[in-house]
């Protein structure tokens, strides 16, 4: 397993807790924000700026134009960007202050965020957003946003991987279903693509020959997405080769336990749309 892969395994739950931990919906809500949705995308779009919808649905990748709209830019009718950003590290430290003492937080804090200063955002919109924010003062914030950095940067990576190889946001979602790795109505459900236009891709990637007719990768559809994630892996290599193998070791195994306490904890759903394995019974 590659070091990119090995890290992502661990600091993506890390990261995750914004998405799945009740906080983040209580300061979304308590900003006027409306659903789920609003916040989601105000909070994790909100280093960009309050930039037109179709810019972050294409920095996005995965979710259809439409569930963009809904959210942005109304959501900037109720907040401004600054006070998402305070209300999303807000979410974040209780968030994390939820999983209880962090054994090696501050030595954590400080080899993410080498790790995420080193990292080379050239061609990566979100991963130098996040990049450009100023670090925090506290410790489990400047986690967090040390791995925001860091996912950003292989999602950025990822979704220019899929671009080369002419794979489209519904064909990747059903890659990863296809896979087992996600539940295929979830992830058409929450990305929020029509019935008609997810029904042409899964017919599109069955004449490719990648897909059976149950929706389940083939021997050349398990090729296809092999090869998406080796690249995958290749593109988010250079911030771990930036800070060596001492410092990418030390930082996996402070990262283990907590990235473990997450998985078992049942606040990450399993099958979930980020493809995180199931935790080890």
């Amino acid at each position: 397993m590659t070091a990119a892969r090995e890290l992502w395994y661990r600091y993506e739950p890390v990261h995750d807790v914004i998405y799945f931990s009740p906080r983040r919906t209580e300061q979304a809500d308590a900003l006027g924000m409306r659903g789920f949705w609003m916040g989601y995308f105000a909070f994790r779009s909100a280093p960009l700026g309050a930039v037109p919808p179709d810019v972050v649905g294409a920095a996005f990748f995965g979710f259809h134009r439409s569930r963009v709209h809904r959210a942005l830019p109304d959501a900037w009718s109720y907040t401004t960007v600054e006070q998402a950003l305070a209300a999303r590290n807000a979410a974040v430290d209780a968030a994390m202050a939820d999983l209880g003492p962090i054994e090696g937080l501050d030595e954590a804090a400080e080899l993410a965020w080498q790790a995420a200063s080193a990292a080379d955002v050239s061609g990566r919109p979100l991963a130098a957003a996040h990049q450009a924010e100023p670090r925090p003062d506290n410790p489990r914030v400047a986690l967090w946003q040390a791995t925001a950095v860091l996912r950003e940067h292989r999602g950025d990576g990822h979704v220019a991987v899929l671009v080369a190889r002419g794979i489209g946001p519904i064909e990747s979602h059903l890659l990863k279903s296809g896979s087992g790795e996600s539940d295929e109505a979830t992830l058409k459900l929450h990305r929020g693509f029509p019935d008609d236009e997810w029904a042409a891709a899964r017919a599109g990637l069955v004449e490719r020959g990648w897909l059976d007719a149950d929706g389940r990768l083939t021997a050349r559809g398990v090729a296809e997405h092999e090869a998406v994630e080796a690249a995958t892996d290749a593109a988010a290599e250079q911030p771990w080769e930036a800070i060596g193998p001492a410092a990418t070791g030390r930082l996996r195994d402070l990262l283990d336990p907590v990235a473990t306490a997450i998985r078992t904890s049942g606040l990450i759903p399993h099958p979930n749309p980020l493809g995180m394995p199931q935790p080890a019974s």
